[in-house]
């Protein structure tokens, strides 16, 4: 049994939601994991304990919570509507937010640990030499931070391509505009059609073992190579 259209749609739609959530989640993590690995002061475990929630919080709560937030009594909602926006349920602009908070945990974690390696002395000398605040993170912190971007963004990647429950409860299941790949594999094991389930299973399975060997190929590579 060869794919459907549905299928390479729902595909596609994935690869779109796994790129522009990853794409998303290092602009927003870049800023939160360095105040993290330079923070140290009284309320670091609570903040770090929430920020990790979602490593832990069934995928369904996570969602529920949203589709809350998403509604027009919710806050969030609300908000959209005197902003005169469209609403986030059921829409793809709603499956971003919540890939985003889905997966913030697993792009942060990698970033602020390899921001949280840096040889304080290395930061200190290039401050003694002059160099700017924020010419020493993108000149010198950055570069030295490369693995902790390239496990955050591959994980972060990895993960959106398998999200079902968070994804279900905000976004329903409709054809090319919220129906990804893991809702598509469900439909087709709750028809019976198991041929066409393995196929795309199969499919996201290669593709997240792709990215985990990307991810241990480059961390392997001497420093020099990996700028």
């Amino acid at each position: 049994m060869s794919l459907q259209a549905a299928d390479w749609q729902s595909l596609w739609l994935t690869l779109q939601l796994a790129l522009v959530s990853t794409l998303l989640l290092l602009l927003i993590c870049t800023p939160l994991a360095w105040w993290l690995a330079r923070r140290k002061g009284p309320g670091q475990g609570w903040i770090e304990a929430l920020l990790a929630l979602p490593l832990v919080l069934p995928p369904t709560v996570l969602g529920f919570y949203l589709l809350v937030s998403f509604s027009p009594g919710g806050w969030l909602g609300s908000l959209m509507q005197m902003l005169n926006l469209p609403s986030l349920a059921f829409s793809f602009s709603g499956l971003v937010v919540g890939s985003v908070v889905y997966s913030l945990p697993f792009v942060l974690q990698p970033m602020q640990q390899a921001f949280s390696a840096l040889d304080r002395d290395v930061l200190d000398s290039a401050s003694s030499l002059g160099v700017p605040p924020l010419a020493r993170f993108f000149r010198v912190a950055l570069p030295l931070s490369l693995p902790g971007y390239v496990t955050g963004a591959a994980l972060g990647f990895a993960h959106t391509l398998g999200e079902f429950g968070v994804v279900l409860m905000i976004g329903g299941n409709i054809p090319g505009e919220t129906q990804v790949a893991s809702i598509r594999i469900y439909d087709h094991v709750s028809a019976l059609e198991y041929g066409a389930a393995h196929q795309l299973s199969l499919i996201l399975v290669v593709l997240s073992f792709l990215l985990l060997l990307c991810i241990y190929r480059f961390n392997r590579l001497p420093l020099w190579r990996r700028t």
